[in-house]
């Protein structure tokens, strides 16, 4: 299996998982369909489906068009219901702790997360021995997984650095208490990952990093000496 970001950011959010000799998973539709036919370089009628974590723009932009597009689009009822969406033959429903078999032979498990959204999912999701944790816009994670071999989990903040904002004027308290409450620190991502089995797992990518309240090097170093594993920051 293999974790490509797309776009990881507040102004868009896709990502691409691959395994051989399957059509390939599109994760997010944050971005334009133009967009994504230009950065995926193949016809979309390739995927094995499009999974949405939720009904924000800067992740669910492309949605209706992927469905004109015969792009199967897999999300919460909460989420399609959120945005509105008619009943389509390509728009597919995942239920919580529920795993389904998408096309290919992907196993995609979903689970609730915390954010300020109707109903929000991260993704397990499977192919042959290999596992991938998804997890984008959250505050915190509840669930426990095991053979996790990819870990692709949001690390918006840092607390001090968004404290110090704060304080400083440089971000609106509302705003702040808005990240703490529905975006996950890095604080709050190295608690997670030591709660959670990453023996198998050989790679951690952090998504969604804030530009004025983070610090990439200082992310990536924190979670690699936490862990052990080699870590990356999506762009």
């Amino acid at each position: 299996m293999r974790f490509t970001p797309i776009s990881s950011s507040s102004k868009g959010n896709a990502y691409l998982v691959e395994a051989d000799g399957v059509g390939p998973l599109l994760l997010e539709a944050g971005l334009s369909i133009k967009q994504l036919r230009e950065k995926i370089c193949f016809n979309l009628s390739g995927l094995a489906g499009c999974l949405v974590s939720h009904e924000h723009g800067d992740h669910a932009k492309a949605v209706k068009d992927l469905l004109k597009a015969g792009v199967d689009c897999w999300m919460s009822q909460g989420t399609a219901q959120a945005m509105g969406l008619p009943l389509h033959h390509r728009l597919l429903y995942l239920w919580n702790q529920e795993t389904s078999v998408l096309p290919g032979g992907w196993r995609v498990m979903p689970f609730l997360l915390s954010h300020d959204s109707a109903e929000p999912f991260g993704f397990l999701i499977a192919h042959g021995s290999d596992r991938l944790l998804f997890v984008p816009d959250t505050a915190y994670v509840s669930n426990r997984f095991s053979g996790i071999t990819i870990a692709a989990v949001e690390c918006n903040h840092v607390g001090d650095i968004l404290s110090e904002n704060i304080i400083g004027g440089h971000v609106p308290a509302s705003v702040g208490r808005r990240v703490r409450r529905s975006h996950m620190s890095l604080e709050t991502l190295i608690e997670m990952l030591k709660a959670n089995d990453l023996s198998q797992c050989r790679q951690i990518w952090l998504l969604h990093l804030s530009d004025a309240n983070s610090d990439e090097a200082r992310m990536v170093k924190a979670v690699q000496e936490a862990t052990g594993i080699p870590t990356y920051v999506a762009q």
